[in-house]
């Protein structure tokens, strides 16, 4: 099946970006993300964005220039940020007449029943009245021992959670490669199969500047949803408008196809 297809086929998608995707330098592609949901929603489907970038929206407002460490300032930076950041989606979904909802989730929420309820609840409300959800985790209030720490984890329990047909992880290459992309002998990974040996890839586990995840995390978020029975595609942010036409430049995780049953 071509990727226009799955596209074509899926009914609610699910679409994760990361902080480095969207901010500084790159802070255009948000209205590239922007476009591509509502063309997506513009054409019957339910779609449902699953961002990071607040901490880094924040930081330059008070001078850093480099990730802190400190977990109280961390919280600061994501209250600040937050806000800020869905003025962005709002502004950018406005374009479309279309209106954001903010849902801040922590680790605790999707683990214990009566608040993964209240969750999926309040997710799917706002899809029945025709709002885009745009879910990151609640830095604010997190803590280092049970934050996700990087969203792509939060994005793959979202997909579960809402019973996704599609999961789109947009990230900074444009596939799974065999090890470091750039370095002699990488070779890009075009489909992942239920079942298949993984243990060969050198992955790096982290990122630079404000983002937590890499290519460790991806690689393990796109399997957990595709074990879930939620297929995956893995792609570069700026081609994530090519994905209607085919765009070839990606990684297509195979989902088991009897998970929900």
């Amino acid at each position: 099946m071509t990727t226009s297809a799955r596209l074509s086929d899926a009914k609610r998608i699910v679409i994760k970006v990361g902080s480095s995707s969207i901010t500084g330098a790159n802070e255009s592609n948000l209205d590239l993300i922007v476009n591509f949901v509502a063309q997506q929603t513009k054409s019957g489907k339910e779609v449902i964005v699953v961002s990071s970038g607040a901490i880094a929206t924040a930081a330059p407002l008070i001078g850093l220039v480099v990730k802190s460490e400190d977990l109280a300032t961390s919280q600061a930076l994501a209250s600040i940020g937050q806000a800020r950041l869905m003025g962005r989606y709002e502004r950018s979904l406005g374009r479309h007449e279309l209106i954001p909802g903010q849902i801040l989730l922590t680790v605790d929420n999707l683990d214990e029943e009566q608040p993964r309820m209240n969750a999926s609840r309040a997710l799917e409300r706002l899809l029945e009245i025709g709002v885009v959800p745009i879910i990151n985790e609640n830095d604010s209030v997190a803590t280092q021992e049970i934050r996700f720490g990087d969203n792509d984890r939060l994005a793959s329990r979202v997909a579960l959670l809402a019973e996704a047909d599609l999961l789109i992880l947009l990230s900074d290459v444009d596939s799974l490669y065999s090890r470091p992309p750039g370095e002699d002998g990488a070779e890009r990974i075009e489909q992942v199969s239920q079942g298949d040996d993984l243990s060969h890839i050198q992955v790096s586990g982290t990122s630079t500047g404000y983002g937590t995840g890499g290519a460790l995390t991806k690689l393990a978020a796109a399997r957990y949803a595709a074990d879930g029975g939620v297929g995956v595609i893995l792609t570069a942010t700026e081609l994530v408008g090519e994905l209607a036409a085919g765009n070839p430049n990606h990684t297509w995780f195979e989902p088991d196809i009897g998970a929900f049953g």
